[in-house]
């Protein structure tokens, strides 16, 4: 019951994607379809994703976009691909996505929505998206 949204955050905490989904969808299933639509509107060199994204497909499919998959290996993976040292101190950048999300939970709506169906929590949860953007903005110019 209820929804889940998915973002993709680029460097100074700015969203550039949303995708809502079902809450039980799992994130490695909007993983692709949410790396698409960032591929359209701008050009990214990495996609940095935690272990639950730990998936051949969705490092194949970051490879196909030109970009440098960079996934946290999975603990229960045989044989885990490791990130090297370089690839280790851009992955700390993927704390990024984490405050977004505290972001619009904790202060723009984003835990206590009250509306129902799907079109509504999205504009909900995008009008909380829209003043993170913008603050992250505005804090890249002063």
């Amino acid at each position: 019951m209820g929804y889940k949204l998915h973002l993709d955050v680029i460097d100074g905490d700015i969203p550039v994607s949303a995708l809502l989904t079902s809450a039980s969808v799992h994130d490695s299933q909007a993983a692709i379809p949410l790396a698409q639509m960032t591929a359209q509107r701008l050009t990214s060199l990495y996609d940095l994703m935690d272990c639950a994204y730990d998936a051949p497909t969705i490092r194949q499919f970051s490879r196909n976009l030109g970009h440098v998959p960079l996934i946290e290996p999975h603990p229960q993976r045989a044989a885990p691909v490791l990130l090297d040292p370089a690839q280790r101190l851009r992955f700390r950048e993927r704390t990024a996505s984490e405050r977004v999300n505290s972001r619009l939970k904790d202060h723009y709506g984003g835990r206590t929505v009250r509306v129902r169906g799907a079109l509504k929590v999205m504009a909900h949860l995008m009008f909380g998206v829209l003043v993170v953007s913008a603050l992250a903005l505005w804090a890249r110019l002063c």
